[in-house]
Parts: C-alpha cells; structure tokens; sequence
C-alpha cells in the first residue's frame, strides 16, 4: 500500500479504538434507566460494566498475541465484526441477560488497542511512529470522556438504546473500510498461542477483578472474595510458571522484565488506578444534592458537561506529546502526566465547593491524562521487538486497568464506608478518596522517573529480528537471551 494512505489507515484504527474506548464509560451514566427500563435490581444492572470489564481485561491481552502470529489486520477485522455485533445485540437486547452478554461480546474490542499500535509500527514510517501513538492515544483517551459527555443528551433525546445503535453504524463503516484499505502487516512473530498459559491468564485476571468490582456488595471479608483473590494468587503463580516453561508463551516474560517495560507498567499501574476512580467518582460528586453538604445536585447531561474540560484537555495534550516526544522524550511526558494527575486530586481535596473549582480541576486531570497516554504507549513501543507489540502494549492496557479497579475499589470504601442518615457519603469520604488519588498518582510520577532514559524519537517502525543488539537493549541495560 502507498505510504499516502496511512492517514486513511489511521483513521479506521482512531474511530474503531475511539468507539471503544466510548463504550467504556458512555453506558455507565445510563445505569439507572437501563435498571428501570429492563425491570432489574441495581446490583444486576452494574453487571453491565463488569461483564465489559471483565472482557476487555482476558482479551485484550490474549488477541494482541494472536495478532503478532497470524496477522494484525485479520485480527483486527474480526475484532471490529465483533464489536458490530456485540452493539448490534445490546441495542436490542429485550432482558438483562441479553445485554450483559451483549457487552462481553463488545468487550472483545479491547484488542483494538494492541492491535492498531502494532498496525502504526509496522506500516508508518519511523518518523510517523511516535506522533501517530500519541494521537491514537489522544483518541483513545478522550473517547472516555466523550462517552461520559454524551451519554446524558443522547439518552435525553432518544433512548439509552441509541447508546448502541450509534456504535453498530459507525464501526460497520469503519469494519469495510479496515477490509479494503488497511495493509497486513508483514512482521509475524513465530511461533503458536499458548492456549494454556491464555486459560491461566484469564483465569488469574477473572478471580482478580471480579472480587475487586463486587466487594462492595459482597463485604471484603466474604467466603466469594477471600476464596477468590486466593484463587488469583494461585492462578498468577501457575501462570508464571507456564510462560516460563513454553517455547511459545502467551506474554513473554523476558519483556516484562525490561527496565523500560516494567517501570512504565508500574507507573501505568498507580496512574490508571487514579484515572479511573477519577472518571468513577468525580460525576457522582457533582450529582449530590446539595443538602448532603457538598454536591451541586447536577444532572446527568449536567454533570457530563462539567467533565468537558477534562475531555478538550486531554485530546490536546495527546496531540501536543507527538510534537514534544522527540525533543523532550517520552519518560519526561509521563512523569509530568502522572504529575499533574496529582496536583489535580490534592486540589479536588482542598478546594471542590464551586462548580469552576471541579471544572479546573478536571481541566488540569485531563492534560495529565493526555501526556500519560501517549507516553506509555510510546515507552512500550519503543522497547519492545516489533513481532511482540501487540502482547505487550494489551499488556500495558491490562495493567492499567487492573490499576484502575483496584483504585476504584479502595475509593470506594473510602467514600461509602460511612453514611449519612439519608444514605448519601459524608463529604469527608470525598476528601479522604481525592487525597488518595493525589497519592496514587505521586507514586505514578516517581514510578515513572525510574523509567531509563531513551534518546528522543528513537522509536522505528520497522520489525526486530532478535533481542540481541536492539536499540530496546541499548537503551534500557537490558541484555536478555535468546
């Protein structure tokens, strides 16, 4: 294919990520309706977002690796397929049952997120690499806070259905286009799935999330998360030790121990444990009447509104990383991310009694979370042979949304551990969550200064044939076997 489409390619990778990464949080406002409308209990109707999760946590991961093997854009296509179908049957799903199966269907879009960076690394040329990672990861950021946005006008005006309808259009359009225009990549890894070490991995990641997702409603101390979390101890071990011993692991675990790989991760870890307990929480806090003490008693599409600053903030600063990448270098970028994650949340902590004082700080989150973005997908990129971009950026995914639910979780004793006599949390419950948030994120931008230092703009596009001599080994120290 002509070097003069890869922005025709970028643009099917942009909206097919960007509509997933939508789907993420354009249902969770629509929670309360989707209960009312499909006549469920609330506990049944967040398993909504859970079954997504849960998805997009074993997928991700699992199809980034069948991506390096038998193709990136066969995986890709079947992947925006999926997701078509996925959105197609949530918008006409007549039960509960239906949709929640309908999102684990969509939550296989998770490995649009791989699979478009290999896409990038393979088919653009080494000067486009780096600024088309931090635009993708601009899109894919800000596709969040679009659906935070969105979600209350387009269920005010229509239905909570057209949250689906909406998607089923656009990635049926994006799908053909994908078919037709975007190459396949020439770099394959060797090799087969690890269909042992996939099972292991989505099992120790299933009894991982699903207890850290649930206990708020099953009690920490139940027989269902102790049994659990025991269980994803056992699972990770039995993991490990499966990766170590095949010829062909699903995740090679010599990556993982990459100075730039496992320092990126662990900033992503931290940071995406503030990220998201940020997007989980923040609306609420604006939709609190008043008469708890704290709140503003906004509306859903009011409350999305106030999250607008975060939205435009994190697109720009997404795309203003790919300019500033080369001359100051990926590491710098994600430690001032993860930096201005932490002035946003101590600031939520001291000062959230006016509305402009909540827009600010969302403002400030947001370039965080633009600068975050593009910079670890970069750090990963860059560090990693071409054949194995695909395992290791789902990787990187993966544990950042681990981080997430753990941060989500941990915020959310914090805020409901104690109640007011008419259920609402105490503004204090606020307070303590944001000061813990500004922590984590601390932690992401000092996690992030132990990332070893690469020369600006080193990213290539083009495939390693070995470990052995790369710039990944020059840069970081890191001299692995064979």
């Amino acid at each position: 294919m002509p070097r003069k489409s890869t922005r025709l390619t970028f643009a099917v990778l942009a909206t097919g990520a960007g509509v997933f990464s939508m789907l993420q949080s354009l249902i969770a406002p629509a929670l309360p309706t989707v209960q009312h409308a499909l006549h469920t209990s609330q506990s049944t109707a967040t398993w909504v977002m859970t079954a997504y999760l849960l998805s997009a946590s074993v997928f991700t991961p699992i199809l980034g690796r069948v991506g390096d093997l038998i193709g990136k854009k066969r995986t890709l296509v079947a992947v925006l397929v999926t997701v078509t179908i996925g959105c197609l049957l949530a918008a006409l799903a007549p039960t509960i049952g239906v949709l929640i199966v309908a999102r684990v269907v969509q939550g296989i879009g998770g490995a649009l997120f791989p699979l478009s960076f290999g896409i990038i690394r393979d088919e653009f040329t080494p000067a486009e690499v780096s600024p088309s990672i931090s635009n993708l990861s601009a899109v894919i950021a800000a596709g969040g806070g679009v659906g935070m946005v969105a979600a209350g006008p387009i269920v005010t005006a229509l239905d909570y259905r057209w949250l689906f309808w909406l998607p089923v259009g656009i990635v049926a359009v994006t799908t053909l286009i994908a078919l037709r225009y975007v190459p396949e990549s020439p770099s394959r890894a060797e090799g087969r799935v690890n269909w042992l070490g996939a099972v292991l991995l989505s099992g120790w990641l299933v009894a991982l999330l699903l207890p850290l997702s649930q206990a708020s409603r099953w009690g920490w101390g139940s027989a269902r998360v102790v049994g659990l979390f025991a269980a994803a101890v056992l699972l990770f071990a039995l993991w490990l030790l499966a990766e170590a011993r095949s010829r062909s692991p699903l995740i090679d675990l010599r990556i993982m121990r990459l100075p730039a790989v496992w320092t990126t991760n662990a900033a992503a870890l931290l940071f995406g444990a503030g990220m998201y307990s940020i997007w989980s929480f923040l609306p609420g806090f604006v939709q609190t009447p008043s008469s708890a003490g704290y709140g503003f008693g906004s509306s859903v599409t009011a409350a999305g509104l106030l999250m607008l600053p975060m939205l435009i903030a994190m697109f720009c600063s997404g795309v203003l990383s790919g300019r500033l990448e080369p001359v100051l270098g990926a590491k710098k970028l994600l430690t001032t991310g993860a930096a201005l994650g932490a002035v946003a949340c101590g600031f939520l902590a001291l000062w959230h009694d006016q509305q402009w004082q909540v827009a600010v700080a969302a403002g400030i989150f947001g370039l965080g979370i633009g600068l975050a973005f593009a910079s670890m997908a970069n750090l990963i990129v860059g560090s990693v042979p071409a054949e194995q971009t695909g395992a290791a950026t789902g990787m990187n995914a993966n544990i950042r949304t681990i981080g997430g639910s753990i941060g989500a979780a941990v915020t959310s004793v914090l805020v409901t551990g104690h109640l007011q006599p008419s259920g609402l949390p105490y503004a204090s419950g606020y307070t303590h969550g944001f000061t813990l948030l500004a922590l984590l994120c601390l932690a992401a931008a000092l996690a992030a200064l132990l990332v070893p230092v690469q020369r600006p703009g080193r990213i290539s596009g083009k495939p390693r044939a070995s470990f052995e001599g790369s710039p990944a080994e020059s840069e970081t120290g890191a001299m692995m076997p064979r």
